[in-house]
């Protein structure tokens, strides 16, 4: 098994948040984290502005800023698997 770099971990987090409002249990279980990572990655995805936490509902999602984040990493990761497959 491979370890995971910071920036997929995001990746996999803000994918998670983009389909609606989701509870944190969600985001931890899609994201494959235990609470203490989970507690640490969104605390750094709501300062950077990445994810938005609403109260009322105790629920997260994706904020444009996240989603154009996620749309520049999947396009360069498709440009290094097609390089990659290439050689």
């Amino acid at each position: 098994m491979r370890y995971r770099t910071r920036t997929e971990i995001i990746a996999r987090i803000l994918e998670v948040a983009s389909e609606g409002t989701v509870l944190k249990t969600k985001i931890m279980y899609g994201a494959f984290l235990s609470h203490q990572q989970l507690k640490e990655y969104l605390s750094l995805l709501l300062d950077r502005q990445l994810i938005q936490f609403s109260k009322q509902g105790q629920t997260y999602r994706t904020t444009d800023k996240g989603l154009h984040f996620l749309h520049i990493y999947t396009t360069l990761n498709d440009m290094i698997d097609k390089k990659s497959k290439s050689d």
